[in-house]
This record gives C-alpha cells, sequence and structure tokens, in this order.
C-alpha cells in the first residue's frame, strides 16, 4: 500500500484549493486535493511541502492532520493522509490540467477521486 498525503489549503474566504489530473495520469480528469506519494524516510509533511513545490511552484506552511482515507483501484491501494497548509506564492498548474477555488459546497459538481472524497464530505459536513 502506497502512502499519499494531501493538502487542504483555504483561501480565507471559505474556498479550497483542488487540482485537476492530467490526461496522461490515473484518474484523469478527476479532481483532488494537491498531494503526492510519500518517498522512503519522508515524514509525511515533508512530502506535501516537496509536491507542492513541484507540482505548484509554491512554498508552504503545513499544519494540523485533517484525516486519513484508505482505498483500494484497481491499480493499486493508497493510504491518503490529509493536512491543512498553507501556501506563499501564486500556484501554478505544473502537472496538472486545472485548479480552482471551491467551496465544500460547490465541490458536489466537481468529480473527485474516490480516494479523496471521504475529505470532500468532511468539508461538506463543516468538519
Amino acid at each position: 500500500m502506497k502512502t499519499v498525503t494531501a493538502a487542504l489549503i483555504a483561501d480565507g474566504q471559505g474556498r479550497y484549493m483542488i487540482a485537476q489530473r492530467a490526461p496522461q495520469d490515473k484518474n484523469a480528469g478527476q479532481w483532488e486535493f494537491p498531494g503526492g506519494k510519500q518517498e522512503t524516510a519522508e515524514t509525511p509533511e515533508a512530502c506535501l511541502a516537496r509536491e507542492l513545490m513541484e507540482e505548484f511552484g509554491v512554498g508552504s506552511t503545513i499544519g494540523g492532520f485533517f484525516g486519513e482515507s484508505i482505498y483500494h483501484y484497481g491499480h493499486g491501494s493508497i493510504r491518503l493522509i490529509a493536512y491543512h497548509a498553507t501556501i506563499s506564492g501564486e500556484p501554478q498548474t505544473l502537472v496538472h490540467s486545472a485548479l480552482a477555488w471551491v467551496t465544500p459546497e460547490q465541490m458536489a459538481n466537481y468529480e473527485f477521486s474516490p480516494a479523496d472524497v471521504p475529505f470532500v464530505r468532511q468539508l461538506q459536513a463543516g468538519s
């Protein structure tokens, strides 16, 4: 099982940053909270900071733990660990097709990767 991290980045206006997976990626076209695969001997927090820089060109501060989701895809299982985070700089779509800032209510209009859905539900429930 791969460990993957996700960042819940709020803009202070009740919106969260989400990103759309590129056409060549697994789960292409689906939306997700930014993050990526944790490398050996890397903490989840260090992983998130690295991924946010590599994929969006932004610095970050990783905050508190938000939740964990385990999902079994046809190509393998992942353990997705989510943290609150803040970013510095304007995010760029360096590997994703698009990014958006949406409220938890607006998230219902986006097709999320299945592992991210529990976090969407938590946000929609006000957690």
